[in-house]
């Protein structure tokens, strides 16, 4: 895939593909280039428990606005484990509590993530995403649409890596796709993810029978 350039031209943008197209590692390169913990967490992580990170991040330049973001946190699904055993252990069970509304860790994976969203994102922020709908079920992922039209309205800006065509109905959004042929704007009811699961939704007895033949 090459790219030139990307801009971010909302308060969403949504970048999508199939697995293994790149959009994850897209995602944590500039999480890295605007200065976050390769696995996640605020500004001020700085932990590390594999060395797995891509070297993408050597290979863009970052162009900011005038506006400087006050928060911030990237969060991806596959090591958020890390971060909330990292958020226990350098803020201890007090600062858990007023800052993330307790330890994550006794909560299931998605009510760990909604506490983590609404306690910890405070606004004016750069919130980096990816594949949150991992942890969330159909009904958390409307409520995380909820935070992030609060978070939107109070200047915040959301780069999310998604299969989730619930979270891509979010209103306005950009949706950057990724395919063999590089990086493309498309309209919501144009992505894969959209279509699919319309498809199935009104034709689903025809297409498991297609699908499960023997």
């Amino acid at each position: 895939m090459k790219l030139d350039e990307l801009k971010f031209r909302r308060s969403v943008t949504f970048i999508v593909g199939e697995n293994g197209s790149g959009k994850s590692t897209l995602l944590e390169a500039l999480a890295i280039k605007a200065g976050f913990n390769p696995e996640g967490g605020s500004l001020n992580f700085n932990f590390k428990t594999m060395d797995s990170h891509s070297e993408l991040y050597n290979d863009i330049k970052l162009v900011r606005s005038a506006y400087r973001n006050t928060d911030g946190f990237f969060l991806r699904a596959e090591s958020f484990y890390n971060v909330a055993s990292e958020i226990d252990q350098v803020l201890g069970k007090d600062l858990a509590l007023r800052n993330y509304g307790g330890s994550l860790h006794e909560r299931s994976h998605g009510e760990s993530f909604l506490a983590l969203v609404h306690n910890r994102l405070s606004g004016q922020g750069l919130y980096i995403f990816d594949e949150p709908e991992s942890a969330l079920s159909m009904t958390s992922q409307l409520n995380l649409l909820i935070e992030m039209k609060a978070l939107v309205e109070n200047k915040s800006q959301f780069v999310i890596a998604t299969h989730s065509p619930v979270l891509l109905a979010y209103p306005g959004a950009d949706i950057y796709q990724i395919s063999d042929g590089g990086l493309e704007l498309v309209d919501y009811e144009h992505t894969e993810q959209y279509r699919l699961m319309k498809y199935f939704i009104n034709n689903h007895q025809q297409m498991i029978a297609c699908l499960l033949q023997p």
